[in-house]
């Protein structure tokens, strides 16, 4: 079977359950060759052994049971970074990148702030930040010890030592000394009894990493209230949250004490990053 024959039948097979069909064979065969599209592109006859059509099928068939394509391939890129991921961890999502571009808009104009990201998964946040901002001192925390080896294998990847990885459940580790100039998360934000868990690709991820109590946010809601022991004076909070809770979160931020609050949109126009300023 030659490249483009596999790939026009792995699309056919895979059109019932992805909408990106074509795409999602292209990735998983050139994970099977270890080549780029652009390789496929180039030589649409060359012929494929039996061991690599075995392969591309076997691919194929977690793809069609609803795998997501990022596991598959064991890498998702955010921010210009490749990330590795596994099923310990969230896949990071483009939205996400907004709460980094928000992030380092709040700490332009600042010399080595001290940043800590919390339930920080692969450390797409983390990364993105410390990568963008060499001469802050980033601080990324989460529970899983699986997520947090794979943060690590992205950070030593990368290179970056102004970044440090540490176990913990939220702040649980820290003294509470107010030494953080930005805190950003993305913490679990769907309802428990949202039927989306049961559907497409998030049914592979995580639970606990998606899911918090029945309005979603619970989690929220604690960071809100207990990140001010943290933030140092002058210190901002920024948390990603669902489309439709934006309201709620700035409501709680105002509600705490929080000042110059303010929901902002993603690419498809969802209420998507909260922000407030802790000026005591």
């Amino acid at each position: 079977m030659q490249i483009r024959e596999a790939i026009q039948q792995a699309s056919k097979e895979l059109a019932v359950s992805s909408a990106s069909a074509r795409l999602d064979a292209e990735l998983l065969l050139g994970k099977v060759l270890d080549k780029n599209r652009s390789y496929l592109f180039a030589w649409p006859e060359k012929e494929l052994s039996a061991q690599q059509q075995t392969s591309f099928h076997t691919l194929l068939e977690q793809r069609i049971q609803g795998m997501p394509v990022a596991y598959l391939l064991g890498y998702r890129e955010f921010w210009g970074i490749e990330l590795e991921v596994s099923p310990a961890t969230l896949i990071p999502r483009p939205d996400t990148e907004l709460l980094v571009q928000l992030a380092l808009e709040r700490i332009a104009d600042q010399a080595a702030p001290s940043i800590l990201d919390l339930g920080t998964g692969t450390g797409a946040i983390a990364l993105a930040l410390a990568k963008e901002r060499p001469d802050a001192s980033v601080l990324a925390l989460d529970k899983s010890d699986e997520a947090l080896a794979v943060a690590k294998r992205n950070q030593q990847r990368l290179g970056l030592a102004n970044l440090k990885l540490l176990a913990s459940d939220w702040f649980s580790v820290l003294p509470k000394n107010g030494c953080f100039d930005l805190i950003v998360a993305n913490p679990p934000y769907i309802s428990e009894a949202d039927p989306h868990l049961s559907q497409g690709d998030v049914r592979f991820e995580p639970r606990s990493a998606l899911s918090s109590g029945l309005s979603g946010l619970d989690d929220l809601s604690y960071l809100i209230q207990t990140a001010p022991q943290y933030l140092a004076a002058k210190g901002w909070l920024l948390l990603e949250h669902g489309y439709d809770q934006g309201l709620a979160v700035t409501e709680r931020l105002i509600g705490t004490g929080y000042t110059e609050v303010a929901c902002y949109q993603d690419l498809a126009g969802n209420d998507r990053v909260s922000l407030g300023y802790w000026s005591s």
